[in-house]
């Protein structure tokens, strides 16, 4: 009955959208064009415009998590505690553009994805994430689904020396989850430096009905970013990071996290010039090397027939240029980017079983692979009275090989080494009809190349069945044409509006069960073989409802939903999230310092499951947070809460399963109580 009632009422409200503005951009600020939605680390003024976030989530040791605060958002959980891998209207990994700035990006070294490029971005530095929805915002890279670009804050200078910090931590009951962040500077007239460093812990921790899930982690990272005002026109920032992980919980894996080692370095460098039309120069430079290994030594397996381990490392190196041009009534963005991206790793398996006991085999699980992408775009912006539009396209080399081939590997593929040239274009227009409604319609085709996994990886269990997965160096790219339609309502008291998107995917990069080839590993099904199919479809939408109400009071209500078709197999398509509504009631009092919240989720049943990839359907499940924040004086904030306040046994449909006879699903968190605080001197 209540499912009946919620999708009635989706389909009564499917004309909100979940367009969200960070409430303290400029209006001359060219992203509020597009369909995107903005998540604000900083608090803003307009709380109808922003989904704000607080210094809690700066405390989040998983940037993947700040996005589950989106509905149109899940993530793909293969453990208990880390490494959430977002995916948005179906697209996933390679299919979405996952930037630090605008430009930096970190490969995932773990073949399982246990470090997804979101996992390495550290909350303690982010000031906002924008999720550039569709293909549309090319000047960040090949936007093949969305782009999700998370943005550091930038430097303050101060006409005098002055020091600022800030210093937070968290406990959550349910797993021992203790989590802290600090940071520390100095500013100047034209120098600004700043220490960082977050640290966080948790055990496992027990779901509704009390269900012991293996959850172990530990988390740290800690930096320094610089900005040096060479002039008045001239600015540069240099940044270090360095991320550390160590014997954390992977249950739906057959190994756990051993250790995950990254470096992050980047240095840029803005410039301004005075007159003329030439109104900026950005330039970035960026590398990010990660370290991984992972082994199934803490595994409980009866009977164990093998000890297994494997070691990855991934390189990601690059640079953007961007020149930007204003003129009367346009804006011109161009420039051109580039990225190297290279893997490699070895299983080692010792065999305590069989015929083969006291052997070790080792396994070549990336082949030394390597891709270059090379790019070239524009984005042309052209203001009229009522009518904004913006025209972009890019055009990328990608070219991709293999430096340590498999002779297993090179007996199926006699060609490893591909060149592919993937041209993309995009058109946009914004109508505003009155001060309160505006409309806007995006076109945009995109496409894709293969990314490292589905060329060379060799023999792995990566995807969503415990299947080995074969790479294919031959793939096609994939292609995406989809449309965007959305609308927006706004007054100083209610914020409404609408996405509507559909997608129509050609060569798509699926896989394939094939029955020749043997696996590698004991106990496993079969193997996979990544292909193209013919053609796939999504569409769906996204939609929100904020609004003030009296005695101090708002509301937000957001929901998204994805429908994904494989048109070829007439399957729906793997790992596509149910529809999710939320609702949020807040209070602010006595000036905004005691600021009360209650959430409440709902999730429907996911039945259009795929039976070529093995899924089973998901449960429904509604949750309920409560919680409160009290500012004392000016710098200090307590904050207390419950989350799934009534401890309901729940598992979200892109969790992964343990693999076991009965495919147990990792269930998410139960009734968990928090507590909170952070001093800030900024």
């Amino acid at each position: 009955m209540i499912q009946r009632f919620l999708s009635l009422f989706c389909a009564c409200i499917c004309l909100f959208s979940c367009k969200l503005v960070y409430s303290q951009q400029s209006l001359s600020d060219t992203i509020d064009l597009y369909p995107v939605t903005v998540i604000a680390i900083h608090p803003g003024t307009d709380k109808t415009e922003s989904l704000v976030l607080d210094y809690q989530d700066k405390l989040a040791h998983d940037g993947g998590a700040l996005l589950n605060h989106v509905a149109s958002i899940s993530t793909i959980r293969k453990g208990g505690s880390y490494g959430f891998d977002p995916v948005f209207r179906g697209f996933k990994y390679d299919q979405l553009n996952l930037v630090l700035n605008g430009a930096q990006t970190a490969s995932a070294a773990c073949p399982n994805r246990m470090d997804p490029p979101t996992s390495q971005m550290a909350p303690n530095m982010i000031r906002k994430i924008e999720i550039l929805k569709g293909p549309y915002a090319l000047r960040y890279g090949n936007a093949f689904g969305a782009t999700i670009n998370f943005q550091s804050a930038p430097p303050q200078f101060t006409e005098t020396k002055e020091g600022y910090g800030r210093f937070s931590g968290s406990y959550n009951s349910n797993g021992d989850i203790f989590r802290t962040e600090v940071l520390a500077g100095l500013s100047a007239k034209r120098v600004n430096l700043g220490l960082f460093a977050a640290w966080s812990q948790g055990n496992d921790y027990l779901s509704g009905e009390d269900h012991l899930i293996p959850a172990d982690f530990m988390r740290t990272s800690f930096g320094a970013r610089l900005g040096i005002r060479i002039s008045e026109s001239q600015l540069l920032k240099l940044s270090a990071t360095r991320n550390l992980a160590r014997d954390t919980d992977f249950a739906s894996l057959p190994m756990d996290l051993r250790s995950d080692d990254t470096w992050m370095f980047s240095a840029a460098h803005d410039f301004y010039p005075s007159g003329g039309n030439l109104k900026s120069w950005h330039t970035t430079l960026y590398g990010s090397y990660v370290d991984h290994l992972m082994d199934n030594f803490d595994k409980e397996l009866d009977p164990r027939p093998v000890n297994a381990s494997t070691w990855a490392n991934t390189l990601n190196v690059g640079g953007r240029t961007e020149g930007a041009w204003s003129f009367s009534q346009s804006r011109l963005f161009s420039g051109a980017d580039y990225r190297y991206e290279g893997a490699e790793g070895e299983r080692t398996r010792e065999f305590l079983m069989g015929p083969n006991a006291g052997n070790e085999v080792f396994d070549n699980v990336w082949q030394g692979g390597k891709i270059q992408r090379a790019g070239i775009f524009a984005e042309y912006h052209l203001r009229g009275a009522s009518i904004k539009w913006i025209i972009s396209g890019r055009v990328n080399l990608n070219h991709a090989d293999i430096t340590d081939p498999d002779p297993g590997f090179s007996d199926l593929y006699t060609e490893t080494q591909s060149s592919q040239v993937n041209p993309a274009i995009s058109i946009g227009a914004t109508k505003q009809f009155t001060e309160k409604l505006s409309f806007g319609a995006w076109l945009g085709r995109v496409q894709r190349s293969g990314s490292l996994t589905e060329r060379f990886i060799n023999y792995f269990p990566v995807g969503v069945d415990p299947y080995e997965m074969l790479g294919n160096p031959m793939l096609s790219s994939e292609i995406n044409n989809q449309a965007d339609l959305s609308l927006q309502w706004r007054t100083d008291q209610t914020s409404i509006s609408l996405d509507l998107f559909v997608a129509y995917l050609q060569d798509p990069i699926s896989s394939v069960i094939d029955t020749s080839l043997n696996p590698r590993m004991p106990g496993s099904p079969g193997v996979r073989q990544y292909i193209n199919i013919n053609r796939a479809m999504t569409t769906g939408f996204e939609a929100s409802w904020n609004q003030l109400l009296p005695f101090g009071m708002q509301h937000n209500l957001s929901m998204a939903y994805t429908y994904g078709q494989d048109l070829e197999r007439k399957d729906p398509l793997p790992e596509i999230a149910p529809l999710d509504t939320r609702f949020q009631l807040s209070g602010s009092y006595f000036s905004h310092r005691l600021k009360p919240y209650l959430t409440f989720r709902y999730v429907i049943e996911q039945a259009r499951i795929s039976t070529e990839f093995g899924e089973t359907i998901t449960p429904a499940f509604a949750l309920m947070d409560l919680g409160t924040s009290f500012r004392f004086k000016r710098v200090m904030v307590f904050s207390a809460g419950i989350q799934n306040l009534f401890d309901t046994l729940y598992y979200e449909h892109l969790s992964r399963s343990v693999r076991n006879a009965e495919a147990t699903p990792i269930y998410s968190p139960g009734r968990c109580f928090f507590l909170s605080f952070s001093l800030d001197l900024m």
